[in-house]
């Protein structure tokens, strides 16, 4: 790690707190001023991450077990909106290592007590597969390969690598349709190289470098096929949930907590500001009635629509033992729809806020900047709603990410 990611200070000894929520409303100030350090380093200050891990931010979707919340996806998700509001990068650290996370079910228990379980500062990070590939050796995996959008990997003990798997006889290793299987590689933080290549719009601090590993041997055991039912190793409900339900649901956490911190400073902002060439505030504005209002409403129901397809799929879960198809979808047309709908609600705010919103001093530029970066993830993509409406005219939806 860099000198700018070292801890500050000893990790939290203690247990694991109750709620993830009431720690988020508390780290909050912190977040708060914190964020131009986090924007102009291009990445987490030492503060925030040695707060996050004192109050087991990281550990949301982890089982107590491995010393983590044993949560669920409606108090992350809470959690998350409310980091988000404070500081988007943060949260979209946070909301990555927690989807990483998920992965603890699908090692031995030796292999996630090493990487979560005995470290209280466990942190698993991970990025997009550029070119990955993991030849089969005796014992385990020679790898070699390059991955981008390493969010919040500076800050992670363990980083993973998505690789293709090669055989002895050079040809890759392939599902039962033909497609090349991806297995995901474990390896500690000081075996990667990283390379300075986040220079972006928004979310600049998420610091997501592009990292790379050339010949390393990875053991069988730090590998892990992720959301394969064969591979499960905790036998805990939650665990129906896969990675891409924690992603889309915290994701468009982050979303919607970017959006509330800006309508929330507009209706501040409204209360004292004066336009010019105007002989009232913008809080006797009719207009300004009208618009504070109707994103209150589209606001409130998508983040409605989200908290009820966790609840819903919670309740298939608990009926059904699986989650299936239809609330999988509900689920992911659920949180797309919230991802466009802050976008939305967000441009509102930054527009109403006139030439007040476009000054760095205040709290609409970077969060505009941060939410147009957060929609352009995968998560946000315009085809998943392509995919729910396939199946709801009965075909079978044809996208991975349901």
């Amino acid at each position: 790690m860099s000198v700018a990611t070292q801890p500050t200070q000893a990790p939290h000894p203690g247990p694991v707190p109750d709620d993830p929520v009431a720690q988020a409303r508390d780290i909050a100030p912190v977040l708060q001023e914190e964020a131009p350090r986090i924007e102009a380093l291009g990445r987490l200050t030492p503060a925030v991450v040695d707060a996050l891990h004192q109050r087991a931010l990281y550990r949301m979707l982890l089982p107590k077990t491995l010393n983590g919340y044993g949560g669920g996806l409606e108090s992350f998700v809470k959690a998350m909106e409310i980091m988000a509001a404070a500081d988007a990068s943060t949260a979209w650290c946070v909301g990555q290592a927690s989807g990483c996370s998920m992965a603890a079910a699908y090692v031995e228990p030796h292999v996630a007590r090493t990487i979560w379980g005995d470290d209280p500062r466990g942190v698993l990070a991970w990025g997009f597969q550029l070119d990955g590939i993991a030849k089969v050796v005796p014992g385990g995996y020679r790898v070699t390969g390059r991955w981008a959008f390493g969010s919040g990997g500076h800050h992670a003990s363990w980083m993973g690598a998505h690789c293709h798997v090669e055989l002895p006889d050079g040809s890759l290793l392939r599902d039962q349709d033909g497609r090349p299987i991806e297995r995901t590689m474990l390896v500690r933080q000081e075996q990667v190289t990283w390379s300075s290549t986040w220079d972006v719009v928004g979310l600049r601090g998420t610091g997501s470098d592009t990292y790379t590993l050339t010949d390393v041997f990875v053991p069988d055991a730090y590998t892990v096929r992720r959301d394969i039912d064969a591979e499960r190793r905790i036998d805990d409900p939650f665990f129906q949930f896969t990675t891409t339900s924690a992603y889309s649901t915290g994701f468009a956490a982050v979303s919607m907590g970017i959006a509330r911190g800006m309508l929330d400073a507009l209706r501040a902002l409204a209360m004292t500001k004066v336009p010019s060439n105007a002989a009232r505030a913008l809080r006797d504005s009719p207009v300004m009635h009208h618009l504070i209002a109707e994103n209150e409403a589209k606001l409130r129901s998508v983040r409605a629509f989200v908290l009820e397809s966790i609840r819903d799929a919670e309740a298939c879960i608990r009926r059904t033992g699986t989650l299936d198809m239809e609330n999988r979808v509900l689920m992911r047309l659920a949180t797309t729809t919230a991802i466009r709908q802050a976008k939305t609600v967000a441009e509102s705010a930054y527009h109403e806020a006139g030439a007040t919103a476009i000054f760095t001093s205040n709290a609409f530029e970077r969060k505009m900047r941060d939410i147009h970066a957060s929609a352009q993830q995968v998560q946000g993509r315009t085809g998943h709603i392509e995919v729910c409406g396939q199946f709801f005219l009965g075909m079978t939806p044809v996208a991975r990410f349901i």
